[in-house]
């Protein structure tokens, strides 16, 4: 339907698991699927908010490789929320045992839903009259403790951070 968001998954199933069955299991493990029996299970109708595989398709030259085409209803999801949609759509499926490799190569999100995001409250020319910085790109960054740096080198890379050195 025109009114779902679209997305193409790169499958690759482990060995015995069969392409449509790979499938199925990501469009259900990123929508309403779960790897167990919950009690909720039976508070509701999840056929109105699951995810469904309607196309799959080997990939040329690829030997165990298929596109899994998936189309999740809009009612899956929280309108307005980026975050909630990719929490569903690529949240926990990327863990899915049933596969030995898995990757979103593309998504399709009707306009209706994507004028349900606010975007940002000003323009990038309001943010650039704050820092005062003009003509050049404005990137954010995080420098994690995880670098392996040492506490000097660490306060230096934040110290060019600060200073717009990276």
């Amino acid at each position: 339907k025109d009114t779902d968001i679209l997305a193409a998954f790169r499958v690759t199933p482990q060995p015995g698991v069969p392409p449509e069955e790979a499938g199925a299991a990501v469009a259900a493990e990123s929508s309403t699927g779960t790897w167990t029996t919950v009690w909720t299970d039976g508070l509701t109708s999840l056929d109105r908010y699951k995810g469904r595989c309607y196309h799959i398709e080997p990939v040329a030259g690829e030997e165990n490789q298929f596109i899994a085409y998936v189309a999740y209803p809009l009612d899956l999801f929280e309108e307005g929320s980026v975050t909630n949609m990719f929490t569903s759509i690529v949240g926990n499926v990327f863990g899915f045992k049933a596969l030995r490799a898995l990757r979103l190569e593309d998504l399709r999100i009707p306009t209706s839903y994507s004028k349900t995001f606010q975007g940002p409250p000003h323009g990038i020319q309001v943010e650039r009259d704050k820092l005062n910085k003009y003509g050049r790109p404005l990137l954010g960054c995080t420098i994690k403790p995880k670098l392996g740096l040492s506490a000097k080198n660490y306060g230096r890379a934040v110290y060019e951070c600060l200073r717009g050195g990276l």
